[in-house]
Parts: C-alpha cells; structure tokens; sequence
C-alpha cells in the first residue's frame, strides 16, 4: 500500500507544472468509476460521477456545466468530500484542480489504491490469514488526526482486525490498531475491519494486544 501510494504521489515531487492543451498534469491520472454529488458556490448540489482521478485532480462526468474557475466541493462514494476548481469543460462534464493539504493528499492515494484494488479485498476472501476471537479484550484505534478512542478487539489475525465501534472511518482511511498501522478494509454492523499494513508475528500481536 505504502509502495503504491508513493507511486501516486512521485509524479506531483518529480515533474514541473506545466499545461499543454490541457493534457500534460502534474500527477498521474488513474480511472476510477464511482459514484457521488458536487457542491456550487452557491450551494446547490447536483449529482456527478467519477471518471479518473489522481492525488491532484478529477475528470468529473454531469449533465450540469460549471464555469471554467468555479469553486466546487465534490463528495465522491468512499473518498469523502475534496475542494478544487474547474480547470476546464468537458463535453460530459468538468476537470476539477484539488485544493488540499499534503495530509489530505497522503490520505487520498491511499484511498485511491484500495479502490482500485478492492476486488482483490472482498469482506472474507480478503483475508489470508486465520483470525481468532478475542474474547472481548478492549484496545484502542487513533486516527489520522491524532485523535485517540478505546474499542472492543472482536477478532485478530497476523493481518488485520475486526473491532467494536460507533466510529465509521472512511474506507481506505489509515488508522492504528493499538500500535499497529492499519488500513480500514470494510464496514459491518458492529464496527470496522481492518488490514494491518505489514503482517504481524505472534510476539508483536501478543505485546499491542496482551
């Protein structure tokens, strides 16, 4: 995950901003087809489809048009919501420029790389590794902000783990387990479940998870 996210963040370090007939970006476009709304100025909503995406920007599909240098919030199915503007029309749509913090963008190619391989990921088949019940031993999941929550440890493997919380994280959003970096995989009726970044020995789970 990390490797790919990298891979979505290099082009934006490695090449010059420049444009040419509105083709050549500064980050790497990748398609995506997911579903969601935009936000004008002046607040109305409309719905939108995603069509290709990077950690820079967006090719947005519609039937409303916008104007070239409209400010516009987009909420796009399991990535949330992005600010930008519109660089240019498109005969079915807009490109929009994101208006985010280097944070935001970190979080964003790490979102776009679980969507992009989520088939490989389904809710079961998504895990190689035997899980174990916990027994109901409490743990804790900080999030990307720092902030800090206890939980209910309902399963364990060396790769992932399922836990009891009101909180829903975003899909795809990095999280910890304890001490453990993590990648939300799924929602189920009871919490979260989620990947560990790197696969676990038995002495590191039985000291984050005593």
């Amino acid at each position: 995950m990390a490797a790919y996210s990298q891979v979505l963040l290099k082009t934006q370090r490695e090449t010059p901003s420049v444009r040419l007939n509105g083709d050549l970006r500064r980050h790497r476009r990748v398609p995506l087809d997911i579903g969601g709304r935009f936000m004008r100025a002046n607040r109305e909503e409309f719905v939108c489809r995603l069509k290709d995406i990077s950690v820079g920007g967006a090719c947005v599909s519609t039937v409303q048009s916008v104007e070239t240098g409209e400010k516009i919030i987009a909420y796009f199915d399991h990535i949330g919501g992005l600010e930008g503007l519109v660089t240019r029309q498109l005969p079915d749509g807009f490109a929009i420029q994101f208006k985010v913090s280097e944070h935001k963008r970190e979080k964003l190619a790490a979102q776009i790389m679980w969507l992009l391989n989520r088939d490989d990921f389904p809710e079961e088949a998504g895990r190689q590794h035997e899980r174990h019940g916990t027994s109901g031993r409490k743990t804790t999941l900080r999030f990307d902000d720092g902030m800090l929550i206890d939980v209910d440890l309902l399963d364990l493997s060396a790769s992932g783990a399922s836990v009891a919380t009101m909180a829903r994280p975003a899909i795809g959003e990095e999280v910890s387990i304890a001490k453990i970096r993590a990648v939300v995989r799924r929602h189920h009726a009871d919490g979260i479940g989620v990947q560990f970044f790197m696969v676990q020995d038995e002495a590191t789970l039985a000291a984050n998870f005593p």
